[in-house]
C-alpha cells in the first residue's frame, strides 16, 4: 500500500512525484525497520537526521545560497506525506516547514550563513520554544524573559511541549525582551540559544499517550548569556513573526493528519479482510462495508481539499483563516478515521497489536491536550 493508490491528485508536478519515490525508497530502508526500536528507545537517533540531510529531505525551501535545494513546500509536503503514512516519528517537519522559514525570512545573513547550511545536512537539529508550564496557547501570557546585560540578553524561564527538545542543538525561545510593553506582544522576542550555552538544560523527556519516539521535552534557561546578534529579527516583533508563518504551520499539520488517516483506513481495510469471523470474514459484515465506504467518501473529499489548499499556499494565496480551516478539518477527520478504524480492529483492547496503533495515540494526544481544534474555530470566526 502507498499513497499512490490515492486517485485524482493535482497539487503535484511530476517533479515533485520524482521526489517522492526517493523519499519513500529512503524511508522504507533506513525509517520503517527502526521505527518500532525507535518508539521502544523513545527517541530517534541524530544519524538519522544527516542520513535524510543527504538526500535532501530536510530543509528543501531553502535557498541554494544556504546550502538547500530552493524548491517550493509541495517538497516539504512529500516528505510530511510519506514520513506520516510510513509510520516513521522523526520531526522534520517542525526544522524543515517551520524553523527554517524563520531564519531564512527573518534572520541576519551571518545567522542564515551560520545556520540554515547545517539545517538542511542535518548536523544541526532544531527547536521552537513557546509553550510555558501554565500558559498554554496564551503566547502573550509566557513569563521568560531575556534582558540586556550590556552586549548580552540574559535568558531566564523554561518551556515545556518542546518539540526535538532532547535532540535539539539550536532553539529558537520566545521570550520576553520587554516585559512591561503594552499590550504584551510588543514586548516579544525570538532568541537564538545553542545547547552548549552555560545554563540551558534539558528537563525529562515528557511521557505522552503516543508518538513515544518524538522527544517533546522540558527546557530551562537559568540566566543564559546570549549575544544580542542572536536575537532573530528586530527586537519586539517575535509576535509579528510567529503571527505571519501561521498559515504554512498549519497547513504542514493537515498535511501530516491526512496521511496518517489514510494509512489508518488502509490498513484496517486490509485487517477485516484477513480478520476470520463466524464462516466469513469481518469484511463480509454489511456494517462493515457501510463504515468504510463513509470513511473512504470522506477520504476522497479530504485529499481534493488539500490539494486546494497546497496548490493556493505554492501560489503564496493561502489565507491564514484557510490555513486554521485545513488544520481544523483534517485533524477532525484524522479523529474520525482512526476512531471508527480502531473499533473494526475491535476496539481498545487490540490497540498494542497493531503497527497503526502508534498512530492512533497520537491522534488521541490532541483531543486531550490543548484543545487546538477549539482554538482553530476562534481563528476562523472572526473571519466570518
Amino acid at each position: 500500500m502507498s499513497l499512490d493508490q490515492v486517485a485524482g491528485r493535482f497539487a503535484y508536478n511530476e517533479d515533485h512525484e520524482a521526489f517522492r519515490q526517493t523519499v519513500r525508497q529512503f524511508l522504507a530502508k533506513e525509517g520503517v525497520p527502526h521505527a518500532e526500536q525507535w518508539e521502544r528507545d523513545r527517541l530517534v537517533p541524530k544519524s538519522f537526521w544527516q542520513q535524510a540531510g543527504e538526500i535532501g529531505m530536510l530543509c528543501p525551501t531553502v535557498p541554494e545560497a544556504y546550502g538547500g535545494l530552493g524548491l517550493d513546500f509541495g517538497y516539504n509536503a512529500i516528505v510530511d506525506e510519506e514520513m506520516a503514512y510510513a509510520g516513521v516519528p522523526a520531526g522534520f517537519s517542525l526544522q524543515s516547514d517551520i524553523v527554517a522559514g524563520y531564519v531564512e525570512h527573518y534572520g541576519s545573513e551571518e545567522q542564515k550563513k551560520e545556520w540554515l547550511p547545517k539545517m538542511v545536512s542535518g548536523e544541526v537539529i532544531t527547536a521552537i520554544a513557546m509553550t510555558e508550564p501554565g500558559t498554554g496557547s496564551d503566547l502573550q501570557s509566557i513569563r521568560t524573559t531575556a534582558k540586556k546585560d550590556g552586549n548580552h540578553y540574559v535568558l531566564n524561564g523554561s518551556k515545556t511541549y518542546i518539540t526535538n527538545g532532547q535532540n535539539t542543538d539550536l532553539t529558537l525561545v520566545v521570550a520576553k525582551t520587554d516585559p512591561d510593553a503594552q499590550p504584551a506582544y510588543k514586548g516579544m522576542s525570538i532568541i537564538l540559544v545553542e545547547s552548549d550555552r552555560e545554563g540551558f538544560s534539558k528537563g525529562r523527556k515528557l511521557d505522552k499517550i503516543g508518538q513515544d519516539a518524538a522527544d517533546t521535552s522540558e527546557l530551562f534557561f537559568e540566566d543564559v548569556r546570549v549575544p544580542i546578534t542572536n536575537c532573530l529579527g528586530e527586537e519586539g516583533m517575535g509576535f509579528i513573526y510567529l503571527m505571519s508563518q501561521l498559515p504554512q504551520e498549519r497547513l504542514s499539520i493537515a498535511v501530516s493528519t491526512m496521511a496518517n488517516a489514510q494509512k489508518a483506513f488502509d490498513d484496517t481495510v486490509a485487517f477485516v479482510k484477513d480478520r476470520k469471523a463466524f464462516k466469513g470474514t469481518v469484511f463480509d459484515f454489511q456494517n462493515t462495508k457501510f463504515v468504510l465506504a463513509d470513511l473512504k467518501s470522506k477520504l476522497q473529499v479530504g485529499w481534493a481539499h488539500l490539494d486546494w489548499a497546497i496548490a493556493r499556499h505554492l501560489k503564496g494565496e493561502l489565507t491564514n483563516e484557510e490555513g486554521a480551516a485545513a488544520k481544523l478539518w483534517h485533524t477532525e477527520l484524522e479523529w474520525e478515521v482512526m476512531d471508527k478504524c480502531l473499533q473494526l480492529h475491535g476496539g481498545a483492547g487490540y490497540m498494542n497489536e497493531y503497527p497503526i496503533a502508534r498512530q492512533w495515540r497520537g491522534a488521541r494526544v490532541s483531543r486531550i491536550y490543548g484543545g487546538t481544534n477549539e482554538i482553530m474555530k476562534e481563528v476562523i470566526s472572526r473571519k466570518l
